[in-house]
């Protein structure tokens, strides 16, 4: 992906998930390493909020829209909640006002497990609430792997 073609294949696709799984391995690393350190309730609702607020009412428009499409406010809510962004501002505020601590590992274990053992990032309105493939990334697909195989074909027809 680059700034004219804003798409991944599924090896660059599996690629940044990878990366997200390096993280997200550091993470559970540092967390287990200062188990006794963290303050379970803090853990909890910082893994937590970022669902509570940002997924579950998208899920639940979306299941009572039965798959049709829903307001962009859902989409916003999943966006601000699921961002690196946010976590880090919310990581921020509590590490001035209450105090840095080993709870706040829930921020990137949350994400980073989200994007690595999930696949899920964030969502473009055009997109389905649920994962579901678009029609039009489905042609892309098929006709990027059929322009790939044809200019590998060219190539070895050259060497």
């Amino acid at each position: 992906m680059d700034s004219h073609n804003l798409f991944l294949t599924r090896t660059t696709y599996r690629l940044l998930r990878a990366e997200y799984a390096v993280a997200l391995a550091a993470a559970i690393v540092l967390a287990l390493l200062h188990l006794g350190d963290i303050r379970w309730p803090v853990f909890v609702g910082m893994f937590v909020y970022i669902d509570v607020i940002g997924y579950l009412p998208g899920a639940i428009a979306y299941r009572r829209a039965r798959g049709g499409a829903i307001s962009r406010r859902y989409y916003l809510l999943y966006n601000s909640m699921h961002s690196l962004l946010s976590a880090g501002a919310v990581a921020g505020l509590w590490c001035l006002l209450v105090g840095p601590e080993w709870a706040l590992l829930a921020l990137p274990i949350h994400l980073c497990g989200d994007r690595a053992v999930f696949g899920n990032f964030l969502k473009p309105f055009g997109v389905s609430f649920e994962p579901v493939t678009h029609p039009a990334y489905k042609e892309l697909v098929n006709n990027y792997d059929r322009h790939t195989a044809q200019s590998e074909s060219e190539q070895l027809a050259a060497a």
